[in-house]
C-alpha cells in the first residue's frame, strides 16, 4: 500500500519579473485571481486532496504570505463588530492551522531543484506534493486531488501532464511514458526543455507531481542542468527505473499564471466558472467585445 501523501511543498521564492512593476513589492504568488490570490488557489487544491501540511520555500520580501495565511485579528474584529459575516468566514478560511505550516528561505535562485532540496528536514522520510503557484488548476476533482488517487493506486513518483504544441516543448519537462491507459502511463524519460526536434513527445509536466524522498539524495549533488539550474526533473529523471514511476493526463482547466496573457486568461475563466460571478462576467465581455 502507498504511504499517505500529507505534505506538500510550495516553492514561491522567485521575483515575478514578467510582472513588473506589480510585483516590486508584492510577491507575485499574491496577485489575485478574482477575489483570491495565487497561493491560496494552490493551498485549496491541496486541502481538497486531503494534504494539510505545507512547506513554503521563500525568498526576500516575501513576508506577505506568511500573513496571509495567519489570523487578521483587527480585521476580523472590524468585521464582527459590523456583522459581516460572509466576509469573516472569507477571511478565516484563508488560514492554515498552527503548526502546519513552515517557512524556509532559498537563499539563493539556483532553480526549482534546489528550492525542494531546501524543504528536506521538513519532509523527512515521506512521499510528497510538489505544486507550482504559478500554474492554476481548475477542475473537480483538483489536480493534486487526482495525483494522490492514482499515487493510492501505482505508488512511487507521479507526475501530471498535459500534451502542448511541439513548438513549446522548449518550455517544459518533457516526459516519454509507455503505453497509457485510463490517463496514467510508466515513463521511460523525463527531458527539461528539450528542443521541439529532440522532444521525445509533446507531454508537458504541469506543475504539479508526487514525489518521494529518494529525490533529496539526488539533489544532494547539486548538479545544474538547463539553465545553469539545479533542476527537479533531472533529478526524477534519474529515479526512474529504480523506483515506479507514472505520468497522469490530467483533463481539467489549467492557466499559466506565469504570464500576463495567461493570468487574464485565468481571471476571466474562474469568474465564467463561478456561479456569484458568470452571469455579470459574460454581459462584460459581450459589452466589451461589442464595443
Amino acid at each position: 500500500m502507498a504511504q499517505r501523501v500529507r505534505k506538500a511543498v510550495l516553492p514561491v521564492a522567485g521575483l515575478g519579473t514578467r510582472f513588473l512593476p506589480a510585483t516590486k513589492a508584492m510577491p507575485k504568488e499574491m496577485l489575485t485571481v478574482v477575489d483570491r490570490p495565487l497561493i491560496q488557489y494552490a493551498i485549496e487544491e491541496c486541502l481538497a486532496a486531503g494534504i494539510d501540511e505545507f512547506v513554503f520555500v521563500t525568498g526576500r520580501n516575501k513576508g506577505a504570505l506568511e500573513d496571509h495565511f495567519d489570523h487578521a485579528y483587527e480585521l476580523e474584529a472590524t468585521l464582527e463588530q459590523r456583522r459581516k459575516a460572509a466576509e469573516l468566514k472569507q477571511t478565516q478560511a484563508a488560514t492554515i492551522k498552527p503548526g502546519n505550516a513552515v517557512f524556509t528561505r532559498q537563499q539563493k535562485p539556483l532553480g526549482l531543484g534546489h528550492a525542494v532540496w531546501c524543504a528536506r528536514h521538513w519532509i523527512g522520510n515521506e512521499p510528497f506534493a510538489v505544486l507550482l503557484p504559478d500554474e492554476l488548476m481548475v477542475s473537480s476533482p483538483t489536480c493534486t486531488a487526482q495525483l494522490v488517487a492514482a499515487h493510492e493506486k501505482t505508488g512511487g513518483n507521479i507526475v501530471a501532464v498535459m500534451d502542448v504544441p511541439r513548438e513549446q516543448t522548449k518550455s517544459y519537462g518533457i516526459v516519454a511514458v509507455k503505453e497509457e491507459r485510463d490517463g496514467l502511463a510508466e515513463m521511460t524519460a523525463i527531458i527539461e526543455k528539450p528542443r521541439p526536434e529532440d522532444a521525445p513527445s509533446t507531454l508537458a509536466w504541469i506543475g504539479r507531481s508526487i514525489v518521494l524522498p529518494e529525490v533529496f539524495g539526488h539533489l544532494d549533488r547539486h548538479e545544474t542542468g538547463a539553465g545553469g539550474e539545479i533542476q527537479l526533473t533531472d533529478a526524477m529523471a534519474k529515479m526512474i527505473g529504480s523506483t515506479p514511476f507514472h505520468a497522469m493526463r490530467y483533463t481539467g482547466g489549467r492557466y499559466d499564471c506565469g504570464n500576463r496573457l495567461g493570468f487574464l486568461e485565468a481571471n476571466v475563466a474562474v469568474a465564467l466558472h463561478r456561479s456569484d460571478t458568470s452571469a455579470e462576467t459574460r454581459a462584460l465581455l459581450a459589452r466589451l467585445l461589442k464595443g
